[in-house]
This record gives C-alpha cells, sequence and structure tokens, in this order.
C-alpha cells in the first residue's frame, strides 16, 4: 500500500502544530508598561500593581502555547490582566481600603497650574472609571483607550457581539453621568 498524496493527508499538522512559541522576555519587555497602566485602569492599587503584572505574565506564560500570532497581542494580554484583575479585587485581602494620599512623580516640563490641572482631570476621569461596572469598563478601556476593534474584544472576552456593543454604549454613557456627577460634587 502507498502513503497517499500529500494533498490527500489528514490535516492533523496544521502550521500552527510546528510554530514556534513567542519568546516570553520578548512580550514581557514590549508590553510590561502596557499591562501595567491595564491594570491601573481596571482599579488595582498602585501598591499591588507590580505583583499584579508578574501575575498576569504567569498566567501568560502558562497559555504562551496557544496564542495566535496572527491575532493581535494586546487584546490577548488584556484578556489576562482583566481575569487577574477580577480575581485580585475578588480577595478579601485587598478590599481593604489605604489611607493616605497617592505620590505622584512630578513632571518637570509641566508648570505648576498645568500640573494640577491635569492631576484634577486624570483624578475626577479615575473616580469615574471606578464607578463603571468591571465589564463595561473592560469593553471601554479596550476599545476608546487601545483601539480595539469590537469583534476582536468580543472574541477575546468571549461573549457575543451585540453584548459588547451594548456594554460600549452603556460604559461611555455611565462615565458621562459619573463625571457630571463628580463635577457636581467638587471633584472625586
Amino acid at each position: 500500500m502507498t502513503d497517499p498524496h500529500p494533498s490527500q493527508q489528514s490535516a492533523a499538522v496544521t502550521p500552527a502544530a510546528w510554530r514556534p512559541a513567542p519568546d516570553l522576555g520578548a512580550i514581557f519587555d514590549e508590553h510590561f508598561d502596557y499591562v501595567w497602566i491595564v491594570l491601573r485602569h481596571l482599579g488595582i492599587p498602585e501598591a499591588d500593581l507590580e505583583d499584579v503584572v508578574h501575575e498576569v505574565f504567569l498566567k501568560v506564560h502558562g497559555r504562551l502555547a496557544d496564542y495566535d500570532p496572527d491575532r493581535p497581542i494586546k487584546p490577548w494580554l488584556f484578556g489576562f490582566a482583566y481575569r487577574v484583575a477580577i480575581g485580585h479585587r475578588r480577595l478579601a485581602r485587598n478590599r481593604l481600603e489605604l489611607l493616605g494620599v497617592p505620590v505622584e512623580a512630578v513632571d518637570p516640563v509641566a508648570g505648576a497650574d498645568e500640573r494640577m490641572v491635569a492631576g484634577q482631570d486624570r483624578a475626577l476621569l479615575e473616580a469615574a472609571l471606578e464607578t463603571l461596572e468591571p465589564d463595561r469598563r473592560t469593553v471601554l478601556l479596550l476599545h476608546d483607550v487601545d483601539e480595539v476593534p469590537i469583534p476582536a474584544i468580543a472574541g477575546e472576552l468571549g461573549i457575543p457581539v451585540n453584548t459588547a456593543y451594548s456594554r460600549l454604549r452603556l460604559a461611555r454613557a455611565d462615565l458621562a453621568a459619573a463625571m457630571t456627577r463628580l463635577r457636581k460634587r467638587g471633584g472625586p
């Protein structure tokens, strides 16, 4: 019996099966800041950020073989950051509120008045983002900040496309309402 012609062989061995795994070190170096910012936007306290970022990359390491290099990496990393952030926030030990004023680096170029206004705007936005439901906030950040298309967001989060559009619409409305509410109160 002869072997079947190569075009008639089963597709048991696909190009993805022999594709080399992405380099975790390169992904870490290139996207560490991105994951840091995403986690900060998802409400991870500054004191926990470094540990949580490393936890995200540990999860990425465990699933590195599943990554499809034909797809953008940021939504894939966002999915890990989102799931780790949700898990981190659910832990009772992380629900304690830390009192004190957060320390931020001073921009040597901007004047004091510009820094004050920028800091107030940033604090207002961050406080308004905190009021959003995590599922809505996730879609809003991925789409409006990272410019990820809604179908890609839906695929990464495992939700229907229409649900992703609905969450985006509701998140934008909730964010606008929260910003208005906070401005009327005089800030966060």
